[in-house]
């Protein structure tokens, strides 16, 4: 499991001459992402030339609710940093697996938007504003389940598509509302499209939603050092508790499984929960402590998930 960088390379001039590779999905928000980044260390004086990597998550029409495959977004750009045909990759947090890849690193995680889910509708002015049997689409088994927990009323349905795809199927019709992340619409200048902002009573958001990972060979020290100058140490603090917990869960991915940490007064706060796929069984955790101890307070609310009987419930998700 990845921590804290407290060690990283550094070399005597870590942003020389020579040009960065930066993997990046070619998607919308994707490409948002890696411009962001790619201008940050632009401005730290480093020269940046972007790398677009098809994954095995771009073009498939399989749900993802109904792929068992972890990485679907990831693994292509991983294998290219690997191949040496790329020196950073910058992923959505949320779709990264836990597993660490021998010979690369998460070495900076930038500060985070927001981890909120976001209600969109066409329609109705609020998630209560729904009538009976309204139809609601998502790609997520957490937002899936969450969604019945508080809502077992409704017709929630599977969505795929990127966000102007997803959009676009609400206009036309073909659902009353959609479960968007609040992040991917304020980083594509849709926010003008959100109706309302799930409460994390409601909606506990996926392991390192909203958060960028920037991840390097670890034997390419040029890169690391001029990466790890873009860390903000309390969101990395942050979703490493929230991944800890994933990695303690082996719940991957796609599990109904939500977490929330934030630093608050210099305290780390972790909120969790594990449900059951139609919703009607939900377990919830805290911890909190010193962000330093990151890793002890992911795993602290995994265990507390696993006695209630976590397990079982992730288990019966996999086989849904």
């Amino acid at each position: 499991m990845e921590s804290v960088p407290t060690n990283v390379p550094t070399t005597s001039n870590p942003l020389s001459d020579a040009t960065i590779r930066l993997g990046t999905r070619a998607s919308a928000l994707a490409r948002w992402q890696a411009d962001w980044v790619a201008a940050r260390l632009t401005e730290l004086g480093a020269k940046v030339e972007l790398v677009f990597i098809k994954t095995g998550g771009d073009g498939t029409t399989t749900p993802i609710t109904q792929s068992n495959s972890q990485g679907l977004f990831t693994k292509e750009i991983q294998r290219a940093l690997l191949d040496d045909r790329v020196d950073l990759a910058v992923h959505s947090l949320k779709d990264l697996p836990t597993e660490c890849v021998e010979g690369l690193g998460l070495v900076a995680v930038p500060g985070r938007e927001s981890p909120r889910d976001a209600f969109l509708s066409n329609r109705f002015s609020s998630f209560k504003d729904l009538p009976e049997g309204a139809r609601v689409g998502t790609g997520s088994r957490r937002r899936q389940s969450q969604l019945l927990h508080a809502r077992p009323d409704l017709k929630v349905l599977d969505i795929r598509g990127n966000v102007e795809t997803r959009l676009q199927k609400l206009d036309n019709g073909e659902f009353d509302a959609i479960i968007l992340a609040e992040a991917g619409l304020n980083r594509l200048g849709l926010v003008d499209r959100i109706t309302q902002i799930l409460p994390p009573s409601v909606m506990l958001p996926a392991v390192g939603q909203g958060a960028l990972g920037l991840e390097t060979r670890l034997d390419d020290s040029e890169t690391m050092a001029a990466v790890t100058q873009l860390d903000d140490p309390d969101t990395h603090a942050c979703v490493l508790a929230e991944r800890t917990l994933l990695l303690e869960l082996r719940g991957g991915c796609l599990a109904p499984v939500g977490a929330w940490g934030r630093v608050e007064d210099g305290e780390l706060h972790l909120d969790a929960t594990v449900l059951s796929t139609d919703g009607a069984t939900r377990l919830v955790a805290k911890a909190q402590g010193d962000p330093r101890d990151a890793v002890a307070l992911g795993a602290s609310a995994a265990r507390q998930l696993i006695e209630m009987g976590a397990a079982t419930l992730i288990a019966a998700a996999r086989n849904d």
